[in-house]
């Protein structure tokens, strides 16, 4: 879809739809109210008739309203105005996305972004729009057949600013929440396609491919014999079992000086995990082809920053393997040596992203960073604590951890803190080792996080555990996307940051 930014009063666009905002009870919007005037209260009386109320989720098509130049006029229910906020302007947009397909509108032209939604500006309500939009227009068809026919929705879309001072603004929002939208759709279609085609060595394919698009980025990618000879033992465990080989790979993006330190970004890329040796139970294990989304949100992020040529250094390490079964799979009680030396006990396999997540981590300091954030589905126990909405966020940085929640409320991909205390590393005690890989039952996403801290002391380091937010099962199964807006927005404050 097409968008753009213009500033201009409702009663002169000439349109194949206009779209004005109503809130509860019966109120119009700014622009509505301006509709009303020069269509002598033709709005006013179809609301005062009961036919739109101003609810959330309502939608009512009028044709020929006269005084406008427009073909159709598209009244959206807003809800309360008390009531409005970042999540029901999202809502808002789901209501006009549904509205807007098979409406048989080539183009339309908005003025949803008149809507006060308290401590976000032209710029966010833009942005978003386009990247709610988009998300609502996703389809995942690769691999059928029969394909579906996409609705005959709009292809343009008009937004409005208050006044042409903000028409860079405006632009500007446009280019970021596409280039958001692009990384939020490569990490969807990354986790939506079977392992069976998205092995460790596609997703090494997707990287060089970035370094092929955009002259910006550099990637690396490290064999199997690179690994041994860099003595990542944890990583190697994992890629016993799989006739896949094991890949690592790094991607550096540099839109700053060599001098400045890059924002490092880790994805646990396993692209199946069966659990190994201790293997998972067969209900929904189809999802773990799922088990690569931390992966695939670093690709994502990697894109988008590319695609807004942002002025920030930014490294991308993804290690990524397979988890099978084979005999010469790693066993329950195997001790392995970390590239950091330290030994590790594996009590059970299935704990396997921690154990190429360490050695990824390790390896993430050559690269001299500001900080390093890892993304990883690395716990069920993750979804039995905070479930499907919020993704869980440790780690030893607390300005860090408080950025990243700062970042998630603004995209509405939001984070909830758990503690990183050392009262939790006892439970990874080990007779034969200097730690076991798992904590026993309690408290599994921070024994986990509490792992992968003994391989980040030298660094400013956050864990994301998106085991609950990375993909959707059910009717609607499917990858979410998610962290790629919360990493973008993180990165764009650090940006705003750097230039005060």
């Amino acid at each position: 879809m097409e968008f753009n930014v213009k500033s201009g009063n409702p009663e002169k666009q000439r349109t194949a739809c206009l779209i004005i905002g109503v809130s509860q009870p019966r109120k119009l919007s700014r622009a509505g109210q301006q509709i009303d005037r020069i269509s002598d209260g033709y709005l006013s009386t179809i609301i005062r008739r009961g036919d739109m109320d101003g609810k959330s989720g309502q939608t009512l098509v009028l044709h020929n309203v006269p005084g406008t130049l427009a073909d159709r006029v598209l009244l959206v229910g807003c809800g309360k105005d008390k009531d409005l906020n970042e999540r029901s302007f999202l809502k808002i947009l789901d209501s006009l996305s549904k509205a807007l397909d098979n409406l048989g509108a080539m183009e339309a032209y908005s003025y949803l972004t008149d809507i006060n939604i308290k401590g976000r500006d032209v710029h966010w309500k833009v942005r978003q729009t386009v990247i709610q939009m988009e998300k609502n227009r996703y389809l995942f068809d690769q691999l059928k057949s029969d394909k579906k026919e996409p609705p005959k929705s709009i292809r343009k879309l008009v937004m409005n600013v208050p006044s042409r001072r903000e028409l860079s603004v405006g632009e500007n929002a446009i280019l970021q929440g596409n280039a958001i939208s692009s990384g939020i759709n490569l990490a969807k279609d990354l986790g939506n396609l079977p392992g069976n085609i998205c092995t460790p060595s596609y997703l090494a394919e997707q990287a060089v491919r970035l370094d092929k698009t955009f002259p910006s980025i550099t990637t690396e990618v490290l064999e199997e014999e690179d690994m041994k000879k860099l003595e990542m033992g944890s990583l190697l465990s994992v890629s016993a079992g799989s006739r896949q080989p094991a890949k690592l790979v790094s991607i550096h993006y540099e839109g700053a000086s060599k001098d400045d330190k890059p924002i490092t970004l880790v994805g646990k890329g396993v692209t199946f995990d069966s659990g190994g040796i201790s293997i998972k139970p067969g209900a929904a294990m189809d999802e773990m082809k799922f088990d690569m989304c931390g992966a695939a949100s670093v690709l994502g992020t990697m894109t988008a920053v590319a695609e807004m040529q942002l002025p920030m250094n930014v490294v991308g390490i993804i290690p990524t393997t397979e988890n099978l079964p084979d005999g010469l799979a790693t066993k329950p009680g195997d001790i392995v040596t970390s590239m950091s030396g330290q030994t590790i006990e594996i009590l059970n396999t299935d704990a396997e992203g921690r154990l190429i997540l360490c050695d990824a981590l390790t390896y993430a300091d050559k690269y001299n960073p500001d900080v390093v954030i890892d993304i990883a589905t690395l716990t069920g126990a993750c979804i039995i604590a905070l479930g499907h909405n919020p993704s869980a966020v440790l780690g030893n940085h607390s300005p860090l951890v408080n950025d990243l929640i700062s970042a998630g409320k603004k995209v509405e991909d939001k984070v909830w803190e758990l503690p990183l205390w050392d009262e939790y590393q006892d439970q990874l005690k080990s007779n034969f080792a200097d730690m076991a890989n798992i904590g026993g039952r309690d408290a599994g996403t921070i024994t986990a996080a509490c792992f992968l801290s003994r391989f980040t002391k030298k660094y400013k380091w956050a864990h994301l555990d998106i085991a609950g937010t990375a993909w959707n099962s059910g009717e609607k199964k499917g990858a979410t996307g998610r962290p790629v807006s919360l990493l973008t927005q993180y990165i764009l404050d650090r940006m705003e940051e750097k230039d005060r």
